[in-house]
């Protein structure tokens, strides 16, 4: 039996990039590189205050930490390849690299799926359950939700990635996208990918679809329990605890399905390959923005921090 790296005839793919000038590329490159740069300082500054802060040691911010981490490893799958082959103009990438960089887009793609999931809940918990909150926000249920996001998102990106690795791309080796998309390397594979187009639909539905669901019936009942509120002030507070989740839920998933569920001409990819980057850059670094102007008690650890490195000088 052959092995998986001989049926492919492609030892590595040529990714076109973005639709940009050459002229245009040293700015380019120098405003995906301060759009990677801030995203990684931005979460990296939640995770150190999430960290630091003991007021901030709660189901929520647990959370929140662990969409940081996962937005840095998001954006760290594209970017940095991203900005090397427009500095260096070299357009291409190893075959076992791209399969690693599909597996792992796909694995922390559906990750902050299931992190917002997660999240949803507890805003719903805290909102609708606030005298049994406590009890069922443990501790162990958020350590547990935690791991079946990871377990979950892992065998997902596996199932598509080990699917992928026995496709053959007899017919070119060629990507109109700037780093190895899933679905642009089913278009171009040259064997029947009626199983892995299944499979897409499916695990898309479970990863993606049920999760957003799960996100849309949480909110509709916060949404319940507020109109049922008679206070103005329990109303602004409600909105204020949810604000930021919703506004980063409406980022995440308008991405996504402005790439994925709106349909886009045969002739040209362009539109997807701007969508993406939105999807993989601007997304992930408009989150510690959301979270930290929109939250008082992210400003108020950041005060705090500023304070003491302040006083401490």
């Amino acid at each position: 039996m052959r092995s998986t790296r001989n049926q492919s005839s492609a030892s590595e793919f040529i990714l076109l990039g973005l639709p940009i000038r050459p002229e245009d590329q040293g700015m380019y490159s120098a405003l995906f590189l301060a759009l990677y740069l801030i995203t990684v300082l931005g979460n990296l500054l939640i995770i150190l205050l999430i960290r630091l802060d003991s007021h901030l040691h709660t189901p929520m911010y647990f959370f929140l930490s662990h969409l940081a981490f996962t937005d840095i490893s998001f954006s760290s799958v594209t970017s940095p390849k991203m900005l090397m082959n427009m500095l260096t103009h070299s357009q291409s990438i190893s075959y076992a690299g791209c399969i690693s960089q599909v597996y792992f887009f796909l694995f922390f793609a559906d990750l902050d799926s299931f992190l917002l999931t997660s999240m949803a809940y507890d805003r719903y918990v805290a909102i609708c359950h606030p005298l049994h909150y406590t009890r069922i926000m443990s501790q162990s249920v958020c350590i547990l939700l935690v791991i079946a996001s990871w377990f979950l998102s892992f065998a997902g990106a596996l199932v598509h990635t080990v699917l992928l690795a026995h496709l053959s791309f007899f017919r070119g080796n060629t990507l109109h996208h700037f780093f190895c998309d899933l679905s642009a390397l089913i278009k171009l594979s040259s064997s029947d990918t009626s199983i892995n187009e299944l499979v897409i639909l499916i695990v898309g539905s479970l990863v993606i679809t049920v999760p957003f669901i799960c996100i849309l019936v949480s909110y509709g009942r916060i949404g319940a329990t507020i109109l049922r509120t008679p206070s103005v002030k329990g109303i602004c507070k409600a909105l204020s605890t949810c604000g930021s989740h919703l506004s980063v839920v409406c980022l995440y998933y308008g991405a996504i399905i402005g790439l994925y569920f709106v349909p886009s001409s045969n002739n040209t990819n362009d539109k997807d390959v701007i969508v993406a980057v939105l999807y993989t850059m601007v997304t992930p670094m408009l989150n510690p923005f959301i979270y930290s102007l929109r939250n008082r008690d992210m400003k108020g650890a950041l005060k705090n921090m500023l304070a003491r490195a302040t006083f401490s000088m």
